[in-house]
């Protein structure tokens, strides 16, 4: 089965541990392999564990059941971060995805739409009437955003790992249309 719940303090390092996962596979060929081979779990796991004590928004996707191989306890395999939109995104909406990381051997069974619906809920709790998230625009997954009725909104260079690559801005104004594209949880069904 899978769950969406808040995280608490003791996830952090699952949660880091999603975060490289996912970096490794989806930005490789993007970003230098020397930088994503050292991206470091408990680094990040300090991060999130600041912000989720912090009370920042965060969700954890977590399978139990015959979701997992025999013998194994629940399992965090996604996760994502939202709060009041940071900086001159504040221009495109007022809330910001910061995050949404699904491992690999999870996609496409409504985890990452789960988990958005979940942001977007959150966003909404605190007073955002509109959300937006940035994407690499080499990142494959980009098209999932567009999926749920994401508009994008602008591009922008940033550098990572002294690279510059251009981001995507996708928007949902209002945040209606990003809570209408994705449901509250996903299918309770194992993977065929």
């Amino acid at each position: 089965m899978i769950q969406i719940r808040k995280a608490t303090p003791a996830d952090a390092m699952a949660i880091a541990a999603v975060h490289v996962a996912v970096w490794r596979t989806a930005y490789a060929g993007i970003l230098p392999d020397t930088y994503l081979s050292r991206m470091s779990v408990t680094r990040h796991a300090s991060h999130y564990g600041a912000g989720i004590r912090s009370g920042a928004g965060v969700l954890v996707a977590t399978a139990s059941g015959e979701d997992l191989p025999p013998d194994s306890n629940n399992r965090i395999v996604g996760f994502t971060t939202a709060g009041p939109a940071r900086g001159w995104g504040r221009t495109l909406a007022e809330g910001e995805v910061e995050t949404l990381y699904v491992l690999d051997d999870w996609r496409d069974r409504g985890i990452g739409r789960a988990l958005m619906n979940g942001a977007g809920e959150h966003l909404r709790g605190i007073g955002c009437r509109s959300a937006f998230l940035w994407v690499l625009r080499d990142n494959p997954s980009r098209w999932f955003y567009l999926r749920l009725g994401g508009r994008a909104a602008m591009e922008t260079e940033i550098v990572v790992a002294s690279q510059p690559v251009v981001q995507t801005a996708f928007v949902w104004n209002p945040i209606d249309r990003l809570l209408a594209a994705s449901p509250a949880s996903p299918p309770r069904h194992p993977r065929a």
